[in-house]
């Protein structure tokens, strides 16, 4: 077989995970996994119910899937506005909640998707479930490094604290009015920065 038709085969195959990977994530996050069936998956990204499962073994796989390619998402982002503010932990908190602020307040925010999944999925050995609880230590972690840098008497609790006031951000945003998560967010973690000065 000659080499171009190799790399042709290799390229369609990766287009069709690709596409396969891209309709079920939009799928989930509009809809929720449970209401989502393989069938409705492969109707919309034109495939065939054996090339869904060629690529991911079960639908479980599908949504872990879909988790780790949301997560890669977030953390991409979390990753460029940090590289912008290595020496200054107090600007680059303010620039995580600045993002996720703008995020919270879209129009089509259905919640974060990890959360979303997990209350879909209360199994704690779920594939799902285990990238999604993977997210959130990964968020304290980083939550509790940026404490560490702003000196703070208690760290590991600030980044706890920092955790539940995103992540509740994340559940509420259709409680915000226009324009208000940003600000709402930098102003409550400030005020628990300076609380946690004095601990």
């Amino acid at each position: 077989m000659p080499k171009t038709a190799v790399i042709s085969d290799a390229h369609s195959t990766a287009d069709v995970r690709a596409r396969i990977l891209e309709t079920a994530s939009m799928l989930f996050y509009r809809h929720g996994v449970r209401a989502v069936g393989v069938d409705l998956v492969v109707e919309k990204a034109g495939v065939a119910k054996t090339s869904l499962y060629r690529h991911f073994g079960t639908k479980d796989d599908l949504v872990a899937a879909f988790l780790e390619r949301e997560d890669e998402d977030f953390w991409g982002t979390w990753d460029r506005v940090a590289d912008r503010h290595r020496d200054d932990a107090m600007a680059e908190l303010g620039a995580h909640l600045q993002w996720i602020g703008e995020r919270v307040g879209r129009t089509n925010y259905r919640g974060c998707p990890q959360i979303n999944v997990a209350a879909e999925f209360p199994e704690i050995d779920h594939p799902a479930r285990k990238v999604a609880a993977a997210h959130k230590r990964q968020m304290r972690l980083r939550l509790k490094a940026i404490a560490e840098r702003l000196g703070v008497a208690r760290p590991d609790e600030l980044a706890g604290q920092l955790a539940v006031l995103i992540n509740g951000a994340f559940v509420s945003s259709q409680l915000f009015e226009p324009g208000e998560s940003t600000p709402l967010l930098r102003r409550a973690a400030q005020a628990l920065i300076e609380a946690s000065r004095y601990i």
